[in-house]
């Protein structure tokens, strides 16, 4: 009788406690501002939208259309986030590979892939979202080239050097700087392209806000000041090439999701007022591994 081999399987590098609690977290989030905005086309995404809204969809007198026209154009704000950021990652081929770190549900490196036909690899804490993003790529028939894997960012166990380009969009807020970039740059290749997008405490206001406070009890996260990027990526041969404060356009995004009552979560006043307070501010740094 033949004897069946155990599976292989590649446990998930050791995490802290608070990290173990951010797994848990978005293990159980079923937020709608999430998951009824990529319903759309089946590209979810964890991150907020730039760009000018369209206003005119609250002209719309049936309430069930009004509503999906909203959602509708949330969610073209948030694609084009997503798009700035891909237009960033420098000239990839289809050969190359791309790391997405705290990739969510995996939407971004769907755009990316999309964009230069690379491969792609998510990480996230959380099993339940690389189940499911795993599932999005099968069901595009992208899984040969678009994988996810529940793994921490900080220490991927990922081959060194592999990496064309890499990201963090909006998920920087829940690691330390120092033990990220050091990954990144170890990931990278030289000469190799990375970008963040990212909220970040404004240090000529002071030290962090009222609302930047809540917007960290909120999400259970601990935001940075602006300069940590910097200093970080300069200790981790991170040097950047292109930094672009995103504050004014993505304020759109907020002001249209807090008159959207379907998915309103009770934070966007917060964020608004820590944007125009001038303590906030929405950043995008893109840097090159040297």
């Amino acid at each position: 009788m033949a004897i069946t081999q155990p599976v292989a399987t590649i446990p998930v590098p050791a995490q802290s406690t608070y990290q173990t609690r951010v797994a848990d977290y978005w293990n159980a989030e079923q937020n709608p501002v999430n998951l009824e905005l990529g319903k759309i086309d089946d590209l979810y995404h964890h991150h907020y939208g730039v760009g000018e809204a369209e206003w005119s969809v609250f002209d719309e007198t049936d309430p069930a259309k009004r509503q999906e026209r909203v959602t509708a154009e949330l969610h073209r704000l948030e694609q084009a986030q997503a798009e700035l950021l891909a237009s960033h990652l420098g000239k990839l081929s289809a050969t190359d590979r791309v790391f997405d770190a705290g990739c969510g549900r995996g939407g971004g490196s769907v755009v990316a892939h999309l964009r230069y036909g690379c491969h792609a690899d998510g990480v996230t804490l959380s099993a339940k979202q690389a189940d499911f993003a795993n599932e999005q790529a099968r069901a595009r028939g992208i899984d040969g080239k678009v994988r996810y894997h529940h793994r921490n960012m900080l220490d991927t166990g990922f081959e060194s050097g592999a990496y064309a380009a890499s990201w963090n969009n909006e998920s920087t807020m829940y690691v330390e700087l120092d033990l990220l970039f050091a990954e990144h740059a170890r990931l990278l290749r030289r000469g190799g392209r990375y970008v963040v997008i990212t909220g970040c405490y404004n240090d000529t206001y002071g030290r962090a806000s009222r609302e930047v406070s809540l917007i960290n009890a909120h999400y259970i996260c601990d935001i940075h000041p602006r300069s940590a990027y910097f200093s970080a990526m300069a200790k981790n041969r991170l040097v950047p090439v292109h930094v672009e404060d995103l504050t004014q356009a993505t304020i759109p995004y907020w002001e249209m999701r807090k008159e959207a009552e379907h998915l309103v979560t009770g934070i966007e006043e917060t964020f608004l007022g820590a944007y125009k307070n001038g303590s906030f501010q929405y950043l995008m740094i893109v840097a090159d591994r040297i």
